[in-house]
C-alpha cells in the first residue's frame, strides 16, 4: 500500500492504523527516495528469515559448493555469462556478504555486491564491451602536481 509522506505528518494515527491491514506502507516523497514504514515485529521477522537463510547458505556452501553452482543459474540467470572461476568467487563472496549483511541488519551491501557481479556478467556477455574495458591503457607519463591555489 502506498500513501503520500505528507499523510504521515497530517494524520499519523490513521497512517499507522493502515499497518493493521498491510505488511508495510510505502511513503512516497516527491523530492527524495520513498520510505517504507512497517512494524518492528515485521522487521524482526524478516531479519530472522534472512539470518536463517544466510546461515543455511553458508552451511550448504561449506558442505557441498557444487550444489550452489548447480542451482545459481536458475536463481540468477546472468551467472551463465561469468567465467567458471568467477562463479566460484561469486558464491564464496555472496555467502560471506550475506552473513555480514545479517550481522549488520542491513542488506544494502549485499544488494550492491549482487549489482557489481551482475555488471561483471554484463561485460562478459558483450564482446565489444569486454574488449573496451580490458584493453591496455596507454601510459601518458607522469601527472603534474597541481599548483597551489592561494586565492
Amino acid at each position: 500500500m502506498e500513501v503520500p509522506f505528507s499523510d504521515l505528518a497530517k494524520r499519523p494515527a490513521q497512517v499507522a492504523e493502515m499497518l493493521n491491514s498491510s505488511a508495510a506502507l510505502r511513503l512516497s516523497r516527491r523530492d527524495a527516495e520513498d520510505l517504507v514504514l512497517m512494524s518492528a515485529a515485521r522487521r524482526d521477522s524478516e531479519m530472522e528469515v534472512m539470518t536463517v537463510t544466510a546461515r543455511l547458505l553458508a552451511e550448504l556452501a561449506a558442505y557441498d559448493p557444487a550444489v550452489l553452482e548447480r542451482f545459481l543459474p536458475r536463481v540468477l540467470p546472468w551467472v551463465l555469462y561469468l567465467p567458471a572461476n568467477d562463479v566460484d568467487r561469486l558464491i564464496s563472496d555472496f555467502v560471506v556478504a550475506a552473513a555480514a549483511a545479517v550481522d549488520f541488519g542491513n542488506v544494502a551491501p549485499l544488494a550492491q555486491h549482487l549489482v557489481a557481479w551482475k555488471h561483471t556478467a554484463e561485460i562478459h556477455a558483450d564482446p565489444d564491451l569486454y574488449k573496451a574495458v580490458t584493453r591496455p591503457i596507454e601510459d601518458a607519463g607522469p601527472v603534474p602536481v597541481p599548483e597551489a591555489d592561494d586565492g
